[in-house]
């Protein structure tokens, strides 16, 4: 299969406030047109259970507004169905900061389950596990601490299995460790990486391929076996970030391209020249649309499949960019240095916006959407989201 590259031609997109600064704007056919053949066992599968929220009709395919258009791709096309059946997009409506996690230093890597709602905070020297309780708390000591085997080491990035049973820790050390959670934190497996710093992980919605990202390269790990399938081999400066959508994976970094690579012929497949450093990557849990965080807080919307691009455009210089997609597919996080913005998907309509004191180095979002937390300079924040 043969490479494309794509040149940096995008929609322009609007973040609003106030939903009647989107007033009214027309369909657009060529895009509707395209997605006939989507059904509501689609909409159910990407947005989870039933939300009864009056007068909000759940749009899991983005609903992208550009300059006098709105692009409805999932569900403009959409046949009617009887008012019981319709599944109502859950958004929150703010936040309430309700507790402080004291992890002692830098937190570059963060993990909360929705199932027991404990709290994972990773560093330098040590892994943090936080209960519920300490949530709504400012100064509550952890439940465990996991020291790692050697305290020189660091956690830079970590993944929650799909299950929320396991958890996978890469960074300044040459293994990769996976973490059986319940009934107690306990290391499962070590697996030899052969890079000394892994900057980001990836999880496959099966739980069965890993992906570990290094200077140059990603390695490709059966997790159920816990064999190491391919060193691949990506451009050196285009290996910050990792993601996986089916069987693509995507990589970008410095060289402020965002590559695509099949998972199964191992062929890079797309390049798309975005014009400024990447610094995160993430999917909808439909896998359908990618997120691109970029230094210059712009965020790229592109499909997985299609030749469908949108940019959010902010302008302006940031240091962290992070990006965190709901699990129901409703809303996602941004986190930008100090600041905050939850947006709504697909409508980017800002749906609450909060500032902290120092630089926010991580974030994760609950999977069963009632906590957001952030990690920083010493300490993590718990955000209860209010709907």
């Amino acid at each position: 299969m043969s490479e494309e590259k794509e040149e940096a031609s995008f929609s322009i997109l609007t973040i609003y406030d106030d939903p009647e600064e989107r007033g009214s704007v027309p369909e657009s056919p060529g895009i509707s047109s395209q997605h006939e053949h989507h059904t509501q066992s689609q909409l159910d599968e990407a947005c989870g259970p039933l939300q009864q929220l009056p007068g909000s009709l759940a749009q899991c395919g983005p609903v992208f507004q550009e300059a006098g258009q709105s692009y409805d791709p999932l569900l403009a096309t959409q046949p009617p169905v009887p008012d019981e059946a319709v599944v109502r997009q859950r958004t929150p409506r703010g936040s309430w900061k309700v507790g402080k996690l004291r992890h002692g230093k830098k937190v570059y890597a963060v993990a909360v389950s929705g199932s027991t709602h404990h709290v994972y905070t990773c560093g330098h020297g040590y892994i943090r596990v936080w209960n519920e309780s300490a949530l709504h708390a400012w100064d509550q000591a952890p439940q465990a601490q996991l020291n790692l085997q050697d305290h020189q080491n660091c956690v830079l990035t970590c993944k929650l299995f799909p299950d929320e049973q396991r958890l996978i820790t890469g960074g300044l050390s040459q293994t990769l460790t996976l973490w059986d959670l319940a009934p107690t934190p306990r290391i499962r497996a070590q697996l030899a990486s052969t890079g000394p710093m892994c900057y980001s992980l990836a999880i496959s919605s099966n739980a069965q391929i890993c992906l570990a990202c290094f200077k140059g390269f990603v390695e490709i790990w059966d997790l159920q076996n816990q064999i190491l399938i391919r060193k691949h081999e990506v451009p050196i400066y285009g290996s910050r970030c990792v993601d996986i959508t089916g069987n693509k994976f995507w990589t970008g970094g410095e060289d402020t391209s965002l590559y695509s690579w099949d998972l199964r012929s191992y062929q890079r497949l797309q390049q798309h020249d975005l014009q400024h450093e990447i610094l995160s990557i993430t999917h909808d849990p439909s896998e359908e649309w990618l997120l691109v965080g970029l230094r210059m807080s712009d965020i790229i919307i592109l499909h997985t499949h299609r030749k469908e691009k949108f940019k959010a455009v902010l302008h302006k210089y940031i240091h962290h960019h992070n990006l965190k997609f709901a699990s129901c597919g409703s809303y996602f996080v941004t986190t930008q240095d100090e600041s905050i913005h939850c947006l709504a998907a697909p409508s980017l309509q800002r749906l609450f916006q909060a500032e902290e004191s120092t630089d926010i180095l991580c974030c994760d979002v609950s999977s069963d959407n009632q906590y957001l937390v952030t990690g920083s300079k010493n300490s993590a924040t718990v955000y209860q989201l209010l709907y």
